[in-house]
């Protein structure tokens, strides 16, 4: 199916094809608040903005210091990937699993990952959480050229930051197809004392299913809701429930894939949730996935009754925030986001797009449910869920069904976790504040920051040094995951609050944050939706050089 062409795909083409003087004359704006740069690791053109690659960036990378350096080669390409239970989809992957094979270093390392795409279009690599030098971020158009197809390209950078992060694409909506994977930074001096590691990666999934791929998700979105198309939800009929829970329902074993058509209608109406705020998403995914498997084939995670395990939990979904909670357990939070906060013992976690919490469980004696409610998205009349299975002695898995009563109990909340006292902000009275009005709706799908898509040209200045604060208000009758690139923030006006580099805006309410300025360049600020991101709801900060 020809894929829908995105600002940022119309963007990256432009310049692959004009070369470096088309790349340093996108850094350059029209003066004022839209002012220039210069190209990334080129000539500079302009004092007005710090260059991706410029003086200021290398400063900032060689008091990062360079430790030891893993190498890692990396191939985006067309896969077909299985999800359990007989169900194969054609994707596109890092290699032939999903997720893609982890990576994981240590704080103070240097990471030489060179990426070689073998895909059909060009493509990028984010690394979603790290404070690293603004020319490895991953941002075509921003901070570098596309990856045409065929080529590769060498990302290197220090590691600062102990924790959980993952990578994906910045290109379009590649994210949503099978090309992600997690990246473990571990701490060499590591405080927490467990027996085992479970890194969780969750998912929403729909492509190479009945035809349909995120692109065609994306051209019926951004239709909006007056396109004249059908926009009901994709639901199952009971029978096709019971098939579904039962495992069949699938064509030869496979979902298939229509190479001529878009598939059917996959836009979500009627999905709400109370802790999201009304509207819980806007795309029906068929499958929800844990470490890419469906709920009637789980994927499964051995240990011994008394083990302390450590889970690593990411969400790398395009549309949905999971619910999550550990059937009979409670859990203890560690970490949000990579960065480590007072420990905290709730039931279950809400996880945007792009959120990642730790945790710690000390594991019971039989075999028990790791939950991921789909938060407010039905299959049919029943709620969708995602499923993995820890082990610790005989017995036979759970339902796919399975809803442990701990989705119900106390929820952690992340505005209510405070940081460890080794990554708390300082207090300091902010020296800018930006605001941010989030805008958009439905009707004409045009997500927005206050109600300009996005462009590479305009940027919203910082100085370095700066306390920064930012105040996301949310104009919208949608929840947003908001996520800053460079950078972690805490929550809250008053420096405060948690260490985050993603967090929920909730319908209609504001929420602020304060980061130090502290990683120059040219950095994104966007909704972790991945349509809303690609209908315009994507900005920049720029370091005035």
């Amino acid at each position: 199916m020809p894929t829908q062409p995105t600002r940022r795909a119309v963007l990256g083409a432009a310049l692959a094809a004009a070369g470096t003087g088309a790349l340093a004359a996108c850094s350059d704006g029209g003066g004022g608040d839209h002012g220039g740069g210069h190209s990334p690791g080129g000539a500079q053109n302009s004092d007005t903005y710090v260059s991706p690659g410029g003086k200021e960036v290398e400063a900032a990378e060689a008091a990062r210091g360079s430790g030891p350096v893993r190498k890692v080669s990396l191939t985006a390409t067309r896969a077909r990937l299985d999800l359990g239970g007989g169900r194969t989809v054609a994707s596109w992957a890092y290699g032939d699993r999903l997720p893609g094979r982890e990576v994981r270093v240590t704080a103070g390392d240097t990471l030489a990952l060179t990426l070689a795409n073998h895909l059909p279009e060009p493509t990028s690599l984010h690394w979603h959480g790290l404070a690293l030098r603004n020319d490895m971020d991953g941002v075509p158009g921003l901070t570098q050229r596309d990856i045409a197809p065929g080529a590769d390209f060498a990302y290197r950078f220090a590691v600062p930051h102990p924790g959980t992060y993952w990578f994906h694409p910045h290109s379009g909506v590649q994210q949503d197809r099978g090309l992600y994977a997690p990246l473990i930074v571990e701490d060499p001096k590591e405080p927490l004392a467990y027996d085992k590691e479970w890194v969780v990666v969750l998912d929403d999934w729909v492509d190479g299913v009945d035809g349909s791929t995120p692109d065609a998700v994306l051209k019926e979105l951004s239709g909006g809701m007056g396109g004249g198309m059908d926009h009901g939800a994709h639901t199952m009929s009971g029978r096709e429930e019971e098939r579904e829970e039962e495992g069949e329902g699938k064509k030869d074993g496979k979902d298939t894939e229509d190479a001529d058509g878009d598939g059917p209608s996959r836009m979500m109406m009627g999905a709400t949730s109370e802790l999201l705020g009304g509207d819980a998403g806007d795309v029906a995914y068929p499958h929800y996935l844990v470490n890419g498997r469906v709920p009637q084939d789980p994927s499964s995670f051995s240990a011994r009754p008394g083990d302390r395990i450590r889970l690593r939990i990411i969400n790398a979904g395009g549309d949905t925030a999971f619910r999550v909670a550990l059937g009979g357990h409670r859990m203890t939070v560690t970490h949000t986001d990579g960065f480590p906060v007072r420990h905290t013992t709730g039931d279950a976690l809400l996880l945007g797009m792009g959120e990642r919490y730790d945790v710690l469980v000390t594991a019971g004696d039989g075999v028990f449910p790791l939950t991921a409610l789909a938060e407010g998205k039905k299959a049919g009349k029943k709620e969708a869920s995602a499923l993995a299975v820890l082990r610790t002695g005989s017995g036979a898995a759970p339902a796919a069904s399975v809803r442990p009563k701990e989705l119900d109990g106390k929820l952690v909340e992340a505005g209510r976790l405070a940081p460890d006292p080794s990554v708390a902000l300082a207090a300091r009275a902010p020296d800018r504040t930006i605001r941010m009005r989030l805008t958009g709706g439905m009707a004409k799908y045009d997500w927005a920051f206050d109600g300009k898509p996005y462009s590479a040209k305009h940027r919203r200045p910082v100085e370095a040094g700066e306390r920064v604060r930012v105040i996301f208000d949310n104009g919208t009758a949608m929840w947003h995951p908001l996520h800053l690139h460079g950078h972690t923030f805490a929550l809250g006006g008053n420096a405060a609050g948690a260490r985050k580099d993603t967090a929920i805006v909730l319908p209609h309410r504001s929420l602020t944050v304060e980061f130090d300025a502290d990683n120059p360049g040219l950095w994104m600020v966007h909704c972790h939706n991945v349509y809303h991101a690609e209908a315009g709801m994507m900005t920049v900060l720029g370091y005035r050089s």
